[in-house]
């Protein structure tokens, strides 16, 4: 599929479709828990097709489990029956640490279980796109780090921050080539640890290789989203659209309608219906009342495609993810 096309398309096009992040509430269809899910390929796959063809979605969206990839360099995980992974301390605490840090192989971890699962994805779902999903570079080492440690360190010990980052970047570009391999039609990169940063620390400790990840991966036939939820992204917005990106997506701790302001009209934007207050807390009106909101203020601007402010979570209920796809398909039948 030339990808740059559908972009194209996408942004010609006068109804469209929404393209929530929206992977982990397949537990419910299959009746499993997360812990079963994040375990194996086949199941994951099997969960992406079940989603596809409940939803009329834009796009199959893998999980943005943001462990997965520091599990692989050696972090500990905390998985439970109910609730995304998260990682649990932080293996990197001195620039010896980071000198000594071991870049793994792609496919240790979990890495190599969702690598199968896109490539089984794409043989079950054949209408749309399947996009792969990996955290970015800055929000790796971040959690490598410790979060507060890794903010931190952008002050104090700036050489350190870049060893990490430039391990990590190593890390990703080999790891998304291999998505690529199994013909996954792109790769949304979810840098979230970034939008906490200022807009001069993003600059210099996300920009150049998020930058990289998406001038080495990124074609006609294989494209990036950039995904970054923090509250600082308005204010940055220079840096991020200097990524590359063929698209980005942005959460709901910002305005999407003040976002597109700032968004030329030939990138694709999405967002921002909040994934926790609605998706998962809210109600069927209220999913409704607020994508309708969203689409109010945003559908004008060409480029924007209504999604999801994040992934949503596991346990959030079908009738909420049901009430925003009725709702988009109201709104532009109106």
């Amino acid at each position: 599929m030339n990808m740059k096309r559908w972009l194209n398309d996408l942004r010609m096009a006068e109804k469209k479709k929404p393209m929530p992040v929206l992977s982990f509430p397949s537990i419910s269809l299959m009746g499993i828990t997360v812990r079963e899910l994040i375990a194996d390929s086949e199941t994951q796959a099997r969960g992406m097709k079940l989603i596809a063809d409940r939803v009329d979605a834009l796009a199959a969206m893998s999980m943005m489990d943001l462990s997965v990839e520091a599990e692989a360099f050696g972090s500990q995980i905390r998985v439970s029956d109910e609730e995304v992974p998260t990682v649990t301390g932080s293996i990197v605490h001195s620039e010896e640490d980071a000198e000594a840090l071991r870049v793994p192989a792609v496919g240790e971890g979990r890495t190599g279980n969702y690598i199968e699962a896109i490539g089984q994805a794409k043989k079950l779902i054949m209408d749309r796109p399947v996009f792969a999903g990996v955290i970015g570079p800055f929000s790796l080492a971040a959690r490598l780090m410790d979060v507060s440690e890794a903010m931190i360190c952008c002050y104090d010990e700036p050489d350190m921050v870049h060893c990490v980052m430039r391990k990590v970047t190593e890390f990703l570009i080999a790891y998304i080539q291999k998505y690529k391999k199994v013909c996954a039609d792109g790769v949304v990169i979810a840098e979230p640890v970034t939008g906490i940063l200022s807009p001069a620390l993003a600059e210099e400790f996300s920009e150049p290789y998020s930058k990289q990840i998406v001038d080495t991966v990124q074609d006609e036939g294989f494209i990036v989203i950039y995904h970054n939820c923090g509250n600082n992204t308005i204010r940055m917005i220079d840096s991020i659209l200097r990524v590359g990106a063929s698209a980005y997506h942005f959460g709901n701790a910002i305005s999407m309608h003040e976002m597109l302001k700032h968004i030329p009209q030939d990138i694709v934007a999405m967002g921002n219906v909040d994934p926790s207050m609605q998706f998962r807390n809210g109600t069927p009106d209220s999913v409704r009342e607020e994508t309708q909101r969203v689409l109010s203020e945003c559908a004008k601007y060409p480029n924007f495609v209504i999604s999801s402010g994040c992934d949503i979570p596991p346990m959030a209920p079908w009738e909420n993810i049901d009430a925003f796809f009725e709702a988009v398909r109201e709104f532009y039948a109106a």
